[in-house]
């Protein structure tokens, strides 16, 4: 039986969050003496450390309850507290399937917990009896799932999802940070029927935001609670909260933005499918490929001293490059650069 508080670290169940001077008092119209600020200025108010408005229009967009919703800034924030909620450094463990999002490596080390990784098959699937072996570990208490996966672009279905949330006995943490990409499904849907599910979700991908720096995570309202319990008061300032509103509030200008990426990736997957220095274009549910050529290392550095930037992953899959897809432009300027190199 899943028992979520079971998992938390003890000092942060005895964990008296701090209390802000926007806890102590919600309203407007009052004269606001309170939080040491100063009474000039556009922004020289303390932002809503709730972000209701912005969590109100998120959970309409999504299909969720506010309280279901946790905004941080960005992913790499909620990544970071989900470690120092659940993992005690130097003792517990956490786990993410190989090769995948370096960051879930830096937050791990930072947060002092030891990070095991379970190797994807050559397809980048997941093997179900060394996944389930290799989870037997009783010290790991995180499982981080990114899905459609980086820098690999596949994604996993929702049986696949679905055996790892009735497999592990700790906090499963779905990274959909492409999901918006990938006409399939997402873990959202599961938030109810699973207490030990995490989504994350982005507005730095498909809705353009990356500046901005908000992340989103989806969970039951106790593990949103921790969140929250662990959070920096003020994490997303006044203007950006805004910014997403506005943004959010245009769906039209999201869609007709995401149909020209989708557009492109077909052309751009035809072109580099026809280039002779590319052996191999990965499947891909992102706004990205991952692509095998003969010498990863030659050819990045010929792009770039072509002033064209490349992702080089080569460490993590051997010979491969993340390309983004671009603009029409920068999409056209990409295959004159490779056709360049001989």
């Amino acid at each position: 039986m899943f028992n979520l508080d079971n998992l938390v670290r003890p000092n942060i169940k005895a964990l008296a969050p701090y209390s802000s001077a926007r806890d102590e008092y919600v309203g407007q119209g009052a004269v606001m003496l309170d939080a040491n600020e100063n009474p000039f200025g556009t922004v020289n108010r303390y932002p809503d450390p709730y972000q209701s408005e912005l969590k109100e229009r998120l959970a309409s967009l999504k299909g969720v309850q506010p309280e279901q919703i946790f905004l941080g800034n960005g992913s790499d924030q909620v990544i970071d507290l989900l470690f120092r909620i659940f993992c005690t450094p130097e003792k517990d463990s956490a786990a993410v399937f190989d090769p995948s999002y370096g960051m879930y490596q830096v937050s791990a080390q930072i947060n002092g917990t030891q990070l095991i990784k379970i190797p994807l098959t050559e397809r980048f699937d997941i093997d179900k009896t060394v996944t389930e072996k290799m989870l037997s570990n009783l010290d790991i208490k995180l499982l981080f799932v990114c899905n459609p996966n980086n820098p690999t672009g596949n994604v996993l279905s929702s049986e696949q999802i679905i055996w790892l949330l009735n497999t592990f006995n700790g906090i499963v943490v779905i990274d959909e940070a492409y999901i918006d990409f990938c006409p399939t499904f997402s873990s959202l849907c599961l938030i109810e029927r699973y207490p030990n599910v995490v989504v994350i979700q982005t507005l730095s991908k498909a809705w353009g935001m990356a500046g901005i720096r908000i992340g989103m995570a989806f969970a039951n309202p106790n593990t949103i609670g921790y969140l929250k319990k662990v959070k920096p008061p003020y994490n997303i300032s006044t203007p950006n909260q805004n910014f997403a509103l506005k943004a959010l509030n245009n769906s039209d200008e999201f869609k007709e933005n995401l149909n020209a990426i989708l557009l492109q990736k077909r052309r751009l997957e035809l072109a580099l499918k026809a280039s002779p220095l590319i052996n191999k274009v990965y499947p891909s549910s992102s706004n990205f490929f991952l692509v095998q050529v003969q010498d990863a290392n030659t050819i990045y550095t010929s792009l770039k001293a072509q002033n064209l930037v490349v992702r080089n992953r080569h460490i993590a899959v051997p010979n491969c490059l993340r390309i983004t897809v671009g603009t029409p432009q920068e999409n056209k300027k990409l295959i004159e650069a490779l056709n360049k190199i001989t």
